[in-house]
């Protein structure tokens, strides 16, 4: 199954059968100029109702949307209620996490989580195998508490997402922030990385990603 980061928190994720899942697809904005989403998809998923992760008519293809638990073109969807701030969703509102198994390996992306886990939360999610987190703080949770997330979950691939970059001028931290000080990083020259069930790192590994878009 193979990864692609079209930039911000969309990822494409195809299987081996060439079934297609884009999560929260986005609009280009005056701050958020990634180029528009050109992808096809087969599911799109969508953690939270804003415009920059819930622009579900920019994917072609017609898609079956995900936004809680449920089957769709043959794969399960888990779902973990969280929040888009440390505040119990009173300053964002709410925010669900969204796990699904392609190909056997296991996927988990966060949306714009606000807050360390619970506990309960850990838990419901149970194995994760690669893990879209949100690094770039202030709209979601920063570096620290990215790292306190992954530390939790113990995944074998993290991919960062939602940060500052040329194409993104939020007022958020760059990746660089959450890498400080961590040496098992890889910095990709591609948007795009293709994972296999039992062949995936046997130590969390962080993987950089070139936005497609």
């Amino acid at each position: 199954m193979k990864i692609k980061w079209l930039g911000h928190a969309s990822f494409m994720i195809t299987s081996d059968s060439g079934i297609r899942i884009i999560t929260d697809p986005y609009e280009p904005e005056e701050d958020l100029t990634y180029s528009r989403i050109n992808e096809t998809a087969d599911i799109v998923t969508v953690s939270h109702e804003h415009g920059d992760h819930n622009a579900v008519a920019a994917v072609g293809g017609s898609p079956q949307v995900v936004r809680k638990a449920t089957e769709a073109k043959g794969i399960e969807f888990k779902d973990i209620p969280t929040y888009h701030d440390d505040t119990g969703g009173s300053k964002r509102g709410s925010n669900t996490i969204l796990c699904f198994e392609v190909d056997g390996v296991n996927v988990c992306h966060m949306g714009d989580l606000g807050h360390v886990l619970s506990n309960e939360q850990v838990t419901g999610l149970g194995k994760v195998d690669v893990l879209l987190i949100p690094v770039g703080g202030f709209f979601t949770i920063d570096a620290r508490a990215a790292s306190q997330v992954c530390d939790h979950l113990k995944p074998r691939v993290i991919i960062p997402m939602h940060y500052k970059n040329d194409k993104c001028a939020f007022p958020i931290a760059g990746v660089d922030e959450f890498l400080r000080g961590k040496n098992n990083v890889t910095r990709l020259d591609s948007s795009e990385v293709e994972f296999k069930a039992g062949e995936l790192p046997a130590s969390t590994q962080i993987m950089v990603l070139k936005p497609a878009r």
